[in-house]
């Protein structure tokens, strides 16, 4: 019989340590070494990102601005600029796009790469160790990275390495690297997961591997079959090729050929709506708007605005009627218009928490669970 060789994986998670208080002190070097909190400023705000100094004093993210100016009153506070950051990641994924053969951006600081088979030709962690250097002599921000046998063991490798580090671990050693580690390192493994498994004695990654799989599946249902997989280092899932043509989209073609803006305009609103709806239920964020308009002569045209990461609608709203009036310069009947948002990545639960306190932050949420169970048009926002 013929034998085939299965070829091991190599993946490499490189994340930007502390992104956005990395981002500050490279803009206002005096930050540097002083605990420091960026969010919404009010008391209504949230915490979106903290230093590891202000760590310490156990502020963290998602937390409200409030509770945190209690735990952590000398910390400088800064409201966030996402325009300023959404530069910054790309300019680092641009310098991961020059060299890596396969890489997928997954949110603003965090890349994986899938340099498998490398090995035959180079050191894979010498190369990423050069990738690295690169990243930080280009950007001037800190960057860790894991390398190991699939997404799950680099990604917590990249934890165990920060900061500012790199850690490989090989595939003989993967069960001695994980088994003593807290089930809180594992990915998927939130803080309702967290207290449940520890209300069951599961303190580390190695007694979890333990547990019979059928029994995480009674307990946490089908999630606990990935985490039980993850904690076993068992992890297919592949690097999936990124690119910024990644987009959602909608268009309408009118009933009849019109000039009535007032009537578009109030379509357009509803098609902001939907698809803002849909990078909700992705957990997407876009840093790209497009618009698009057809004539009744069958001409078309398109004009698009980069703008910082978001997936507020109230905020993606006015930069589409925006574009929607700049194209719409001629008393020529209207066929089509079309909304496209791109450049998209993978965010946290936590929306935009620069520019929103923690009410709008809320409703968004509200909505989603409303249009979730009952459809997109049981709530509509008013034209």
């Amino acid at each position: 019989m013929p034998c085939f060789y299965v070829m091991e994986r190599t993946v490499v998670h490189m994340d930007i340590d502390t992104f956005f208080v990395s981002v500050e002190r490279l803009v206002n070097p005096l930050l540097e070494g002083k605990p420091v909190i960026i969010g919404g400023t009010s008391d209504r705000g949230v915490v979106a990102s903290c230093s590891y100094e202000a760590r310490r004093f156990g502020v963290h993210s998602a937390m409200p601005m409030r509770m945190a100016r209690q735990l952590c009153s000398q910390a400088v506070y800064v409201r966030g600029d996402m325009e300023l950051y959404t530069r910054y990641s790309r300019l680092v994924t641009d310098v991961i796009a020059e060299s890596a053969p396969v890489y997928e951006k997954t949110s603003v600081d965090e890349h994986y790469l899938d340099l498998t088979g490398m090995d035959r030709f180079f050191s894979c962690y010498k190369w990423t160790h050069e990738l690295r250097q690169r990243i930080i002599r280009h950007t001037g921000l800190p960057i860790s990275f894991g390398l190991s046998a699939n997404k799950t063991v680099s990604k917590i490798a990249t934890g165990q390495a920060k900061p500012n580090g790199e850690l490989q671990v090989l595939p003989l050693e993967v069960n001695n690297f994980l088994d003593p580690l807290s089930i809180c390192k594992i990915p998927m493994v939130g803080e309702v997961g967290y207290r449940l498994l520890r209300s069951m004695g599961v303190v580390t990654i190695d007694t979890l591997s333990r547990i019979p799989v059928e029994m995480m599946e009674r307990v946490m249902s089908p999630t606990g079959i990935v985490i039980w997989e993850k904690a076993n280092s068992i992890d297919r899932t592949p690097v999936y090729l990124w690119h910024e043509a990644k987009s959602v989209s909608t268009e309408t073609t009118l009933d009849q050929d019109s000039i009535d803006i007032i009537r578009m305009k109030g379509l357009l609103v509803k098609m902001v709506d939907k698809i803002s709806f849909e990078l909700h239920d992705k957990k997407k964020l876009n840093s790209c708007v497009n618009m698009k308009i057809r004539y009744s002569n069958f001409d078309t045209h398109t004009l698009q605005k980069q703008i910082p990461y978001t997936a507020f609608d109230h905020y993606l709203i006015p930069v589409e009627k925006g574009l929607f009036g700049r194209l719409c310069q001629h008393l020529i009947l209207i066929r089509l218009i079309g909304v496209r948002f791109s450049s998209l990545i993978t965010v946290n639960p936590q929306l935009n928490m620069f520019h929103d306190n923690m009410e709008i932050v809320n409703l968004y949420q509200g909505l989603d669970r409303i249009r979730r169970k009952n459809g997109l048009k049981a709530v509509r926002r008013e034209t």
